[in-house]
């Protein structure tokens, strides 16, 4: 059988790069076969190599939250280019664009653009620690905060464990400071403070977890971790790398009614370009180098590219306001149901705004266990169907599906009927 051109090219990648992939996830060994290659997107559609369409519910994993191509993003970065890529010195564009993050965001109010989701959690770690004077940090099982040393950790059989590396090259030296607690799971919060309250510098959480699949907070449960992280002097720090700009203009912590002290934000705020941003009051953020002890630098750090389109998506998202949102969370809630009642109780099905996730299984997804206890292969079978149906959804059942402001009607009733036979056939 002649391979296709994305089988062509993943052979020859895998000669010069790891895998074939810059990011594990996209080599497809979740859903056992091999990766399609993308030429371009436009809207709500991405074009393979070899000439196919797709509706796509991917959106670069977030960022393209107006679609693929969006004219008034792509004017911004042709302008920006003409000007220069990278000058490694302040620019007009990066105080607008904190200023506009300022604005939706009023918890933000000193931020310090980055170059990624990544860089910017490890920084907002960083200055938790030099804020407090504190070591250690608590993360929940599940939940994905980027690859830094610190925080690429899983843990044992129970919550108060010492946290080990989840990757070969990390050294438990610089996990020993991580502890890890169980998503929705106050009880064991309030295990680690009650052993370990006095040296914890702060809690880092997805507000709606997204890298176990989509789980939603249960209710009180970010109030809980407001609440316990000020009784102990701990900072609560969001992760909105996903959720930040996506459930709300706002983010999840509009999204939800409760304000942490530090948040981090990803590549959603340049319209997927590379950047990110830590950010939170003024008496913690004003420990950041070069008016702080806290070092952190970066040469394309706020880089002009990267800024103008942040400027101009944030921009284009506060024009279209709640009705923009409210027609996003209508989309999510489409999709959710028509999946509900395609697979009945074969599935479960959480979402958070425009985020949703399918799992394989009979049983209420609630945190990391029973998200790992849905079926693989079950999903396995669903992700290739709709891909050879034009759907392209994301290769793994830990992921997200995500809508966009490019999402049309006709695309949701096109993507419902496949599904529908999916149901059937599978």
């Amino acid at each position: 059988m002649n391979k296709t051109k994305s089988e062509q090219l993943f052979e020859q990648s895998g000669k010069c790069i790891p895998g074939g992939v810059n990011s594990p996830v996209r080599a497809y060994q979740a859903v056992g076969s091999t990766p399609v290659f993308i030429e371009r997107a436009k809207g709500s559609k991405i074009y393979d190599v070899d000439g196919r369409e797709y509706i796509d519910y991917v959106c670069s994993w977030g960022p393209c939250i107006l679609g693929h191509c969006d004219k008034g993003v792509i004017e911004a970065v042709k302008q920006a280019c003409d000007k220069g890529l990278t000058f490694g010195a302040p620019t007009e564009a990066e105080y607008e664009l904190a200023m506009l993050i300022k604005e939706c965001m009023p918890s933000m109010e000193m931020t310090r653009l980055v170059s990624s989701g990544t860089e910017a959690v490890m920084s907002a770690v960083r200055v938790a620690r030099g804020y407090t004077g504190r070591k250690k940090i608590v993360k929940f099982r599940g939940c994905y905060h980027g690859h830094s040393d610190g925080l690429l950790v899983k843990a044992g059989s129970g919550a108060m464990t010492q946290a080990v590396p989840d990757s070969a090259g990390v050294l438990e030296d610089f996990t020993k400071h991580t502890l890890i607690a169980e998503y929705n799971g106050e009880a064991s919060v309030k295990e680690l403070f009650e052993a370990e309250g006095e040296d914890i510098a702060a809690v880092i959480v997805e507000p709606a977890a997204a890298n176990m699949g989509v789980v939603p907070p249960k209710e009180g449960f970010l109030q809980f971790l407001r609440e316990i992280t000020k009784k102990y002097g701990a900072l609560l720090i969001f992760d909105e790398v996903i959720t930040g700009f996506r459930l709300a203009l706002g983010g999840a912590q509009e999204y939800y009614g409760v304000t942490p002290d530090l948040t981090t934000l990803g590549k959603i705020i340049g319209g997927g370009m590379p950047i990110g941003a830590y950010g939170g009051k003024r008496e913690i953020m004003e420990v950041v180098a070069p008016i702080g002890p806290v070092y952190q630098a970066g040469t394309l750090s706020g880089n002009p590219v990267s800024t103008a389109a942040g400027i101009a998506t944030l921009s284009a998202l506060r024009q279209g306001g709640s009705r923009l949102y409210k027609e996003l969370e209508e989309k999510g809630k489409k999709l959710a149901e028509a999946v509900k009642e395609a697979f009945g109780d074969r599935v479960w099905v959480n979402r958070a705004g425009s985020l949703l996730s399918v799992f394989f299984t009979g049983e209420k997804v609630t945190d990391y266990q029973s998200a790992a206890c849905s079926d693989g292969e079950e999903y396995a079978r669903y992700f290739h169907y709709l891909l050879k149906h034009g759907i392209y959804t994301a290769p793994s059942r830990f992921e997200a599906v995500f809508l966009s402001a490019a999402h049309s009607h006709e695309d949701l009733e096109r993507t419902i009927e496949v599904i529908k036979r999916a149901g059937k056939e599978l």
